[in-house]
């Protein structure tokens, strides 16, 4: 009904009521937060009345004679100052039962992108050990994000940057050097403290042990310590991709912050900054509280962050003459964007403090000759605290510290936690209890969905044992208690528009699980009235009617499942 309320603002252009270059982007057409109002509601006299200079309840008045015209629109109606509701025709929502016949796997999906390519950076883990849970909410919220936006008309590109530069990388391969010393038969003892003590550096030590002998044992760090670091990293990149992998991730590109300051992108992204005058040579402004007696003032580059808000300007440079994190994220998004119309960044909510400076920054790379900087998004996850049975869980010997995204899995599935993490607002807090997302309850929203539609699949081979086959023939037999159930489908494509406008894919787990109850809903009218079930014995013509209605449903929550990367299941 978008484009019915389209055709009616621009019927109101071509008689002059409205000018013609009314900007229509508030506009919105939704249900209204009361079913009784109507199936749909719309604002547009509301937002678009000031810059017509008319009145909202006059102009609601024109539309509402424009929007009583279309076939589908059985009522029209003005509430409050401007607010219009409207009911649709039974045979609207039988219209859009065709509809998700015909398309398919593609209903639902959006041409609002435009094929506009997006870049998407999220997880970009340290490369120094295993995938954790710390990582785990960000790499689905990203990932689901990239599915959702394809979904919905942009070219996604998925990235993981591998800070394979500076000190971690460097305690790495030190790390590695123990367990190469001890594959050769040296008794290390224990891993000093600031080492990295995992066992799933042994397999690399002996590696190296095997291709190079005792070569380095008593070397002077020199001799080694480049050569542990690159093999270091790139096996944990391999366990890395392994372990993001089992979730079902796989991203499109790994760009390493090494190359980037080989390529001398730091350097470049500098002097772009200071060609505009917002990077400078300055003092440092002594820590905030409290000033450290050793604090000497200090001559650095800094970006000029407090003309876009920030408290102070900040530092791209170390005294030492490396980069600081600032410095050298700032070069890499100058360098994403280059091939992206807009950035996103899935970041834990640890790093909420330097949004404000890295959007500065990105606003002045990315600023135009004609003004206007391309967008960009960050995206704050907050922490998953893991349980078992309400009692926290147990670490992974595996890891030595921490649980493992490879133990999450094995233990519930993919699709259990991708799921869950899309089950609350990724800026809120969660709990992930191993022993409550397995259970098949209607309070574990994973197994609510995933019922809904083995409850389809199971009635649907129900029909055909009877000799019943899904027909859209006789949809005009589907009474008030099936319409609902479809008003609640055919919300599908707004939801992935209204998603991806938003950023939120959390939306459409949200919207499965209204979907879901819906169906489960009506499934239990059919409990209480056999006239009500989607089989009925002695009326074929109303079962095949009903048997596809509920294949439509099992379609929409196919195509919102695959969006979120998890699979329908058929039996439970």
């Amino acid at each position: 009904m978008t484009r019915a309320v389209d055709n009616a603002l621009d019927a109101l252009v071509s008689a002059g009521t409205l000018p013609a270059d009314l900007n229509r982007a508030n506009v919105a057409v939704e249900p209204p937060r009361d079913p009784s109002h109507g199936d749909l509601a719309t604002n547009a006299a509301m937002v678009l009345a000031k810059p017509a200079k008319t009145n909202p309840r006059a102009l609601a008045d024109a539309l509402v004679a424009e929007l009583s015209k279309h076939p589908a629109v059985s009522e029209a109606s003005i509430a409050g100052p401007g607010f219009i509701n409207m009911r649709l025709a039974d045979g609207a929502w039988r219209d859009e039962l065709a509809a998700i016949a015909d398309l398919g796997d593609a209903y639902g999906r959006s041409a609002m992108g435009a094929g506009q390519t997006v870049n998407i950076e999220y997880v970009s883990a340290n490369p120094t050990g295993p995938m954790h849970m710390g990582h785990c909410r960000g790499a689905v919220v990203g990932d689901a994000l990239a599915g959702l936006l394809e979904f919905a008309g942009f070219a996604v590109v998925k990235e993981y940057y591998v800070n394979d530069a500076g000190a971690q990388v460097q305690t790495l391969a030190r790390s590695v050097h123990l367990r190469y010393r001890e594959a050769l038969g040296e008794d290390i003892g224990e891993i000093p403290e600031g080492f990295y003590p995992g066992d799933y550096l042994i397999p690399i030590g002996k590696a190296l042990a095997e291709e190079f002998g005792d070569k380095y044992a008593a070397a002077p760090e020199s001799e080694w310590l480049t050569l542990f670091r690159t093999r270091a990293v790139a096996a944990m990149m391999d366990m890395i991709r392994a372990d993001l992998a089992m979730l079902g991730i796989h991203h499109d590109l790994f760009s390493s912050e090494a190359e980037l300051q080989a390529e001398g992108k730091p350097e470049a992204a500098e002097a772009f900054l200071r060609e505009k005058g917002l990077v400078y040579d300055g003092l440092l402004e002594a820590p905030k509280g409290k000033t450290p007696e050793d604090w000497e003032p200090v001559e650095l580059p800094l970006f000029r962050s407090t003309q876009f808000g920030d408290d102070q300007d900040r530092p791209i440079k170390k005294s030492d003459g490396s980069w600081t994190y600032f410095g050298a994220d700032l070069a890499y998004h100058y360098q994403k964007a280059q091939g992206a119309d807009a950035l996103i960044d899935i970041w834990g909510a640890d790093h909420a403090g330097t949004v404000k400076r890295i959007k500065a920054a990105v606003a002045a790379l990315t600023e135009g000759e004609e003004g206007g900087a391309k967008p960009f998004d960050v995206k704050l996850v907050q922490m998953v605290q893991l349980l078992r049975n309400g009692e926290p869980a147990k670490m992974s010997k595996r890891s030595g510290n921490f649980v493992t995204i490879a133990d999450m899995v094995e233990e519930v599935g993919k699709d259990v936690v991708r799921f869950t993490m899309l089950t609350r607002k990724p800026e809120a807090q969660m709990d992930f209890d191993f022993v409550k997302v397995v259970e098949a309850s209607k309070d574990n929203p994973v197994f609510y969905v995933q019922y809904a539609h083995a409850r389809i699949c199971s009635t649907l081979q129900k029909g055909a044992d009877a000799g019943f086959a899904p027909s859209g023939d006789h949809l005009d037999l589907l009474g008030e208690e099936e319409m609902e159930l479809v008003k609640v489908a055919a919300q599908f494509p707004r939801q992935v528009e209204a998603a991806a406008r938003a950023r939120e894919p959390h939306r459409i787990a949200f919207f499965l699980g209204d979907l879901a109850a819906a169906f489960h809903s009506y499934w239990n009218i059919g409990n209480d009235r056999l006239d009500k079930r989607f089989v009925v014995a002695d009326n074929a013509e109303l079962s095949g009617a009903r048997l596809y209605l509920a294949q439509r449903v099992g379609q929409v929550i196919r195509n919102g499942l695959a969006i979120l990367g998890v699979e329908a299941a058929e039996q439970l």
